[in-house]
């Protein structure tokens, strides 16, 4: 068994293999806490001001992960399995001091 981090799959770029589109890097993952799993990869979309995302962010269902290499994760989805989603905004932290 091979293992990878998430800190090693965000190094790694997504490539659709039905287009051979570059789709991005891994930023985050979607987990089924109750069933232990990975549901999903999530994919920033464009890259605005400062590094915000300001586009939509790609989902990429875990089932559709064909190969993940050295360099690059391969997938093979059409863009109707594909969902586009707007990035969540992260809630401020109450500071403590």
């Amino acid at each position: 068994m091979k293992l990878c981090s998430t800190a090693e799959l965000r190094e790694k770029e997504v490539i659709n293999l039905c287009d051979g589109e570059r789709l991005g890097y891994v930023t985050d993952l979607e987990i089924d806490v109750c069933d232990a799993r990975v549901i999903s990869l999530i994919i920033p979309g464009e890259i605005g001001f400062f590094g915000c995302p300001k586009g939509e962010a790609l989902v990429i269902p875990w089932e559709k992960i064909e190969c993940i290499g050295e360099d690059t994760v391969l997938v093979k989805v059409n863009a109707s399995e594909v969902c586009r989603c707007a990035p969540e905004r992260k809630k401020h932290r109450k500071r403590f001091f």
